[in-house]
């Protein structure tokens, strides 16, 4: 799947994380039930739309960005993709905001910064110990059905953040 439009054309993406046709790496996720989840879960017939986000709890921008996620999130399911949101919240915190939100889409919580460190996105601003240490880079990956990365871009700053209008106009789009 190649992208062409504004959703990612007006902001650069750092070079982080797999490589786009790389196999996805692995989630070490678990769920609000706190069960296991993994790609295959969370795939619908055209793939998944994963976002990776700071915090639901301490990030305002996050926050904001996961409730602008939720009004295109069952538009992106109708086109056949499956969403969800992974960050190191615990899932009392992730439970939380998706109940006082109303969240159609999971957040998932990274164990141990687990799928963070495995997709290369982990942001080397914190060390080990930090309070915020095992917080992504800010971005998204569309995994497609077969467990490749079709797109990834990820931002630098918090600020920064895809455009959902833009991408759902792209994947409503896409052959």
């Amino acid at each position: 799947m190649l992208f062409i439009n504004t959703a990612f054309a007006e902001q650069t993406s750092i070079k982080v994380g797999p490589k786009v046709g790389d196999k996805a790496p692995a989630l070490t996720v678990i769920d609000a039930k706190k069960s296991v989840v993994n790609i295959a879960d969370l795939t619908a017939e055209k793939g998944l739309i994963v976002l990776f986000f700071r915090s639901a709890d301490w990030c305002p921008f996050c926050k904001r960005h996961l409730i602008e996620f939720n009004e295109y999130a069952d538009k992106f399911k109708a086109l056949g993709y499956g969403v969800a949101a992974i960050s190191y919240d615990s899932t009392d915190i992730l439970n939380g905001f998706s109940k006082a939100q109303q969240l159609t889409y999971p957040l998932l919580s990274d164990q141990a910064a687990a799928t963070v460190k495995a997709y290369g996105i982990l942001n080397k601003d914190y060390q080990m110990g930090d309070d915020n240490y095992g917080i992504p880079y800010p971005g998204i990956v569309i995994i497609n059905p077969a467990g490749n990365i079709d797109h990834k871009y990820f931002f630098e700053g918090y600020r920064k953040r895809v455009k959902f209008i833009d991408l759902y106009q792209q994947l409503s789009t896409a052959k």
